[in-house]
């Protein structure tokens, strides 16, 4: 583990310790992440810290956003997803990260708008998945065995480094931010996607930066 990696792990913990787990493992998850990806380390501190920023902001408004809404940081940059069941509380989302931290560069703000009934049973999916499994109920589960599947597929393509995406899954609508060395991998990964069973349509947010050389 690289000392920047390091860093980010041991701030990442204070956090989970205090909002709890959900929310925050996968704050712990992606810095566990950071030694292999093409961010510097820098952004690797500078990412976790927005992002328990965001989460913290998230818990005071309301503990239960942790379940409905997902934060995906890169370089700054703000990827919002999930579902909620009520506009005003989806375009108050862009304002809660601004004031979070300044330091925001970005926001896609694709929160889909769905009735309570379906936001109740997502957050029940949400508290209670099991990720290797495509049945179960409600439309959250197929979301989480559509990302699980993503990983494995990215993870053994040759010419794709996977660390370097964040994908989310929200009612068969993959959510895609992150870095990629080339068009050439980045049309591989989406190629990747499109073809996951259950996927039925893409939103990417990945820039184009290759590998530095020095």
């Amino acid at each position: 583990m690289t000392q920047g990696s390091g860093r980010i792990i041991l701030a990442s913990l204070a956090v989970i310790v205090a909002l709890g787990v959900t929310g925050c493992m996968q704050v712990y998850e992606q810095a566990a992440k950071a030694a292999f990806e093409d961010r510097s380390n820098d952004d690797h501190i500078l990412d976790a810290k927005v992002d328990t920023n965001i989460l913290s902001a998230l818990a005071d408004k309301d503990k239960s956003l942790l379940l409905d809404v997902k934060t995906d940081v890169w370089e700054q940059r703000v990827m919002l997803t999930g579902t909620l069941d009520d506009p005003k509380v989806k375009a108050d989302m862009v304002q809660l990260v601004q004031k979070a931290d300044s330091r925001v560069k970005k926001i896609y703000n694709e929160i889909q708008i769905v009735s309570k009934e379906e936001k109740e049973q997502r957050r029940e999916a949400a508290q209670n998945k099991d990720e290797s499994k495509k049945e179960g109920v409600g439309q959250a589960v197929n979301d989480f065995w559509i990302e699980t599947k993503i990983n494995g597929q990215l993870l053994s393509t040759r010419g794709v480094t996977s660390v370097n995406y964040r994908w989310r899954s929200v009612r068969d609508v993959v959510y895609l931010i992150g870095r990629s060395r080339s068009q050439d991998e980045l049309n591989t990964v989406l190629g990747i996607i499109r073809k996951t069973e259950g996927v039925t349509d893409i939103k990417q947010f990945v820039e184009i930066k290759p590998m530095s050389t020095s």
